[in-house]
This record gives structure tokens, sequence and C-alpha cells, in this order.
């Protein structure tokens, strides 16, 4: 992989950083193209985002280096350097972006629940740069593997998956539906909200489900942090869309009874037709 994107002797550019800063951008690119939508104005929007990059930014890190205490310690360059020392927890960074941004529109007296949809796709095309940056600067090491689609990291034995990049298509296929989601709930189809909560779910079943193919691990009194936190989000949200959407549940699975009977029924009537055929036919 390639740590460092290029080298000019008296400066160095780390690959994950400029990925980091391309994230920043295109998100904030299409959250500007969301908010056109609205009437909300682009300078509260953007305060809050940036304020929203600061929290997120600091929590993240701050996570990060708690849970891997053994390798910072009290170094403030190590913990500062970002580039030279990558390291971000994602739920630290989703967890502080939320709450910083909540905290903003509060005092701003914006409604959070009608203008946070507006965020998710931004920040789903953020995760899907900032995956394939950490893929390619070999910032998370993926599990060995025997499968053809492997890469091999420089100082780790053995072809090793491409879990990064696997989790940027999860995170760009998420995008793209909590895009058109958005048209969905201006037209009052669903609540204000629920693309927020989609988020949630859909990067709680991805992380549950990548996270035993990392080669490193963030471990708190014994347990994984992000199976952990994916798990209690994954069950929390779950129960949310089983709740908001049981009417359209029950609806559809009506339908889907009813037409396993109504297919039975026929296949019924069709075997009872050809008996009676070939018992009259051997009567004759």
């Amino acid at each position: 992989m390639l740590p460092i994107l290029l080298d000019l002797g008296f400066v160095k550019i780390y690959t994950f950083g400029v990925f980091l800063v391309l994230a920043f951008f295109w998100g904030a690119f299409l959250l500007w193209k969301n908010i056109r939508l609205t009437s909300y104005k682009e300078t509260d929007i953007f305060d809050g985002l940036f304020i929203a990059l600061f929290g997120s930014l600091f929590l993240s890190r701050l996570v990060y280096v708690i849970l891997n205490f053994n390798s910072f310690g009290f170094d403030i360059l190590k913990i500062i350097l970002i580039n030279g020392y990558p390291g971000l927890s994602l739920y630290g960074g989703i967890f502080g972006g939320v709450i910083s941004l909540w905290l903003f529109f509060y005092l701003k007296k914006i409604d959070f629940r009608k203008i946070v949809d507006y965020f998710v796709s931004p920040v789903f095309l953020a995760l899907t740069i900032g995956k394939i940056g950490s893929f390619f600067s070999g910032a998370e090491i993926g599990t060995q593997t025997k499968l053809l689609l492997a890469v091999h990291y420089a100082g780790f034995p053995g072809s090793r998956h491409l879990t990064s990049f696997y989790e940027a298509l999860l995170f760009a296929i998420a995008g793209y539906i909590s895009y058109k989601l958005i048209y969905e709930i201006r037209k009052e189809k669903y609540e204000d909200g629920v693309a927020f909560v989609f988020m949630l779910w859909y990067i709680s079943a991805v992380v549950l489900l990548f996270d035993p193919l990392y080669e490193t691990h963030l471990i708190i009194l014994r347990l994984n942090f992000n199976r952990t936190v994916s798990g209690v989000l994954l069950l929390t949200t779950s129960v949310y869309f089983l709740y908001h959407f049981k009417n359209l549940i029950l609806k559809r699975s009506k339908l889907i009874i009813d037409s396993i009977k109504l297919y039975g029924t026929k296949n019924i009537a069709r075997i009872t037709k050809r008996s009676a055929r070939k018992a009259s036919s051997d009567k004759s």
C-alpha cells in the first residue's frame, strides 16, 4: 500500500490525509446540493457542518487514542498527527458529529429531525472516500485470506482481505439509497428522521459484518468496542423500523400469505382436474 503519497523531502503528503480532505469537500458539495432543495439558510447549515466536523474529529480521535493508549501514551505529537499515526474511531466520529450538530441546531432553534436527513447521503459519501483512503494507505489491515481477491501489506505476512474496500462499496450503495430517500421524505411518504435511523442501522450492520475481517480491533473492558456498539445500534434501530413500519409489514405479509394460498388453491384444482380426467379415460 501507499501510506505516503508524495515525499518532497521538507514535507510529506500522506495518502490518508489527502483522502480525508477529499471526503470532506465532496461531502460538503453533496450537502450543498441537498440543502438547495430546502428553505434553510446555507450559512446556518455550513456553520453546523464545521461544528459537527470538529466534534466528529475530536471525539473520533479521542476514542481511538484511549482504546489504543499503549501505542500513544501521553505523546501529544502522536495524538495530534493523524497523518503520521493514522487511526480514527468510526463510532466516536458519528456520535461526536451528531451531538455537536444537535447542540448547534438546538441553539439556532432549527428542528434537528427535519434537517438531519439531508446530512445522511453526504456522510455516506465521505465514508466511502475515507474507506478508500484507508485501503490505499494501509491504515486498516484485513485478516489473512486464501481468496484470489487479496492484497499484500508491507510488514504483514500473507495475503489480506480488502476489507476497507468492501466497506467503501457498501457505503457508496447506501449513499445512493439515502439520497433517493430524501425525496420520499419530502413527499411525506416517510416521516422526518427515517434516513438518519437508516444510516445508523446500515453502518452498524456493515461494521458488525466486516469487523471480524480486520487485523486489529478496538477493545474496552475485554469487549470488542465496534461490535458491541454495532449490536446495540442494530437491535435498537431494527426495533424502530419494525414499530414504524408495522402496518406496512403486516399488509405486505398478508398479501404474500394470500398469494401463497391462492397459488396452492389453484394447484389443488389443477391436480383434481387432472385426476378426474385420468379416471374418466381409464374407465373408457
